[in-house]
């Protein structure tokens, strides 16, 4: 009798652990996901903007910083040969 109930013990675990179909589990990560956008702090418009700026400021200083010792290096490299 112990044998049996053993057997069906065993057969309630696998049935329990088994993993939900594909579809399933991408519907639960897209439900997730939204959840986890509700608790999102968005910042406002006028914050993107000026962070917009400083980047394409800081970008603008890189480019003409890196053109200016491409510049220089090409006139040593010119002079060298």
């Amino acid at each position: 009798m112990e044998k049996e109930n053993k057997a069906v013990e065993k057969k309630e675990v696998k049935k329990t652990n088994k993993k939900p179909n594909f579809f399933k589990r991408i519907g639960i990560k897209i439900k997730e996901v939204f959840s986890e956008l509700k608790k999102v702090t968005w910042p406002t418009f006028g914050k993107v903007v000026k962070q917009t700026g400083v980047v394409i400021a800081v970008v603008a200083v890189f480019l003409v910083a890196i053109t200016l010792m491409d510049w220089g290096l090409s006139a040593i490299v010119n002079l060298l040969k």
